[in-house]
């Protein structure tokens, strides 16, 4: 599945998933491999929790880190979904081996890692 790709310079962040858009802040990060694959699998977390749920876990994640952590950054970081993501962008064969629910290895471990 190809998502649509939606460029919005008033974007905050450089890139956006949003079942089924990816929206970039600029086409330059659409073109950028790592950048690409980092939002692709939220799309396929986004899929595996259909979709509505997966916003709901995503914020309230969130909101528990936000009040574990000092900063928005680093509750941000410490978001399951953004953790398999962010341990994942660099290798761009992994939604291809990637087991369904693979961002509940990075439940508990503090670190990050799986």
């Amino acid at each position: 599945m190809r998502p649509f790709v939606i460029i919005f310079p008033h974007l905050p962040v450089r890139g956006m998933a949003f079942f089924p858009f990816v929206i970039y802040r600029h086409s330059a990060y659409a073109r950028d491999a790592e950048i690409a694959n980092h939002e692709h699998i939220h799309l396929r977390q986004q899929l595996e929790l259909l979709i509505v749920p997966f916003y709901f876990f995503y914020v309230l994640n969130y909101l528990v880190n936000r009040i574990r952590y000092d900063t928005h950054q680093q509750a941000y970081e410490q978001i399951v979904f953004e953790r398999e993501a962010f341990a994942n962008d660099h290798d761009l064969d992994y939604l291809r081996r990637r087991p369904m629910y693979s961002f509940l290895k990075f439940w508990n471990d503090p670190k990050g890692k799986p």
